[in-house]
C-alpha cells in the first residue's frame, strides 16, 4: 500500500496510553524543525523570526538579480547589449526601476472599487513569499546552540501548501481586473483565471509521481529521500529520471501559470492594452511584477526540491554548512536560466492553443503517468517482475491516450462548411 506521511502521532506515556495532547504541546511536530524540540523560548523565537526576514530580503534580492539576469542574457541573444550603465554590468538597473516606481504618481479610477482595488496587489505578493518559506535550501546548521532547517517551516503537508499558494495568487490577479472599473482589465482578469485555472491541474498531476515514490508531503523528506551518495545519484536517487515526463510537464505548467512568455496571454498588449493591471500605476503596478518573477522562482525552486535534489550534493569539508546552499543556488539558477532562454526563443501562443496544450495533453499525460509509477511502486513492494509490469502499464497508458485522442474534437471538425450550420 502507498501511503503518505502524516504528523506523528501522540507520544506513549508510562501505563501504556497514548497522551493525546503531546503533539499539541510540542511545536516540532507540526513545523518539524528541531529548532522547536526543546520548546518555545525567547532564543528560538528570534531565530525563527531571523529566518523569516532573511528569506524575504532573499526573495527580493533573487528578483533583482533575476530581472537584470533575465535582460542581460535576452539582450546577448538577440545581439545587444542589454542594461549597461546603472552600476558595474547594469546590475543595478532593476533597482533604480523600483525606486523610480516608488515616486511614481499613484491613481484610483473614479469606477474602481477602492477597498479591492488598493487590496488585490498584496493578495498577489503574499502567497508567492508564503510558498518560498517551505523551501529547503539547505541542511541544518546551529545558531546560538540551537539547531535549525536552513527553511523557515517545515509542514508536514509542505507541497500541498505551496501549491495552495500558487492558486491564491489567482485571486489577486481576479479582483485587480475586476476592481478596476474598465473593461480591458476585467478580461484580462477573466483570460487569466482560466489559464490558471487549466495549469493548475497539471502542475498538481505533475506532482503526484514525486509524492508517489517519496511517499511524504514533506519538502525536507522529500529531500532526505534523494541525498547525495556519489555522482551516481543524479541518475540513480533524484527522482527528475523515473520522473522525467513530470518534470517536464511540472516545468512547462510552471511558466504557463506564471504567465510567463510564451503563456503571456494574461498581458497581450495586442488586445487587451496592459491586461488585468492597466489601471494600476507606480509601487502597485510594481507589485504585480514582483508577484510575478517571485512565483517563477518560487516554483523553479520546487522543482529541484522535488527533482533535482534539492541542497544535494557533492560534500566537502570546508565550511560544510554552505555548500549545499551552493548546490542549491546553482540549480535554481539554471532552471532560471532555462525559462529565459524560452522567454527569448518562442513566440506567444494563440488562446486556443495555450487551452489546448493544456487541457488536451498534459493532464492527461499527467494522470497516465501518474498511473504508470503507481503500477512501478506497487510491482516493487509485491516483489512482481518490473520488465512485466511496467511494459503493460506503459501499454494500457498509451492506449488509454490513444482512445482519449480519438474522442476529442479536432479543429477540422469545428470548421463548418460554406453555408453549413453545425
Amino acid at each position: 500500500m502507498i501511503l503518505l506521511q502524516v504528523p506523528p502521532a501522540p507520544v506513549p506515556v508510562p501505563g501504556g496510553a497514548a497522551d493525546p495532547t503531546a503533539t499539541v504541546n510540542d511545536p516540532s511536530a507540526f513545523v518539524g524543525d528541531p529548532l522547536w524540540a526543546d520548546g518555545v523560548d525567547a532564543t528560538a523565537v528570534l531565530i525563527a523570526l531571523a529566518k523569516v526576514v532573511l528569506v524575504f530580503v532573499l526573495v527580493l534580492v533573487s528578483v533583482m538579480l533575476y530581472v537584470w539576469f533575465m535582460r542581460r542574457v535576452i539582450g546577448r541573444m538577440q545581439n545587444r547589449p542589454g542594461p549597461n550603465r546603472a552600476g558595474p554590468f547594469g546590475i543595478l538597473q532593476t533597482l533604480a526601476d523600483g525606486v523610480k516606481l516608488f515616486f511614481k504618481e499613484h491613481m484610483i479610477p473614479d469606477r474602481a472599487d477602492r477597498p479591492v482595488y488598493l487590496l488585490a496587489p498584496y493578495l498577489s505578493i503574499i502567497p508567492a513569499l508564503l510558498a518560498f518559506s517551505l523551501i529547503p535550501i539547505g541542511g541544518e546548521v546551529t545558531v546560538f546552540g540551537k539547531t535549525t532547517y536552513l527553511q523557515v517551516a517545515n509542514l508536514p503537508i509542505g507541497v500541498l501548501f505551496v501549491l495552495a499558494m500558487s492558486g491564491l495568487g489567482l485571486y489577486g490577479v481576479m479582483l485587480a481586473g475586476w476592481s478596476s472599473g474598465s473593461k480591458y482589465p476585467l478580461l484580462g482578469s477573466v483570460r487569466a483565471s482560466a489559464q490558471l485555472l487549466s495549469y493548475e491541474g497539471a502542475l498538481g498531476l505533475a506532482i503526484v509521481g514525486v509524492l508517489i515514490q517519496a511517499g511524504t508531503l514533506s519538502t525536507r523528506a522529500i529531500v532526505d529521500e534523494q541525498g547525495w551518495t556519489g555522482w551516481g545519484s543524479v541518475v540513480g536517487d533524484w527522482f527528475w529520471l523515473p520522473a522525467l515526463i513530470p518534470f517536464v510537464i511540472f516545468i512547462i505548467a510552471a511558466i504557463a501559470e506564471t504567465n510567463h512568455p510564451p503563456f503571456d496571454l494574461v498581458e497581450a498588449e495586442q488586445e487587451l492594452v496592459g491586461g488585468f493591471h492597466t489601471e494600476y500605476t507606480g509601487i502597485r503596478f510594481a507589485i504585480f511584477f514582483l508577484a510575478e518573477f517571485m512565483n517563477v522562482i518560487t516554483l523553479c525552486a520546487l522543482a529541484v526540491t522535488l527533482f533535482l535534489g534539492g541542497p544535494a550534493g557533492p560534500h566537502i569539508e570546508f565550511a560544510s554548512w554552505l555548500w549545499p546552499i551552493v548546490w542549491f543556488t546553482l540549480k535554481l539558477w539554471l532552471l532560471l536560466f532555462g525559462t529565459v532562454w524560452i522567454r527569448a526563443t518562442l513566440p506567444r501562443m494563440r488562446y486556443d492553443q495555450l487551452m489546448g496544450l493544456g487541457w488536451k495533453y498534459l493532464i492527461e499525460i499527467a494522470v497516465l503517468w501518474a498511473l504508470v509509477a503507481v503500477t512501478v511502486v506497487v510491482a516493487r513492494e509485491e516483489n512482481w517482475n518490473l520488465w512485466i509490469a511496467v511494459p503493460i502499464a506503459a501499454a494500457v497508458a498509451l492506449l488509454a491516450y490513444a482512445v482519449l485522442w480519438a474522442s476529442m474534437s479536432k479543429s477540422e471538425d469545428l470548421e463548418s462548411a460554406p453555408g453549413e450550420v453545425r
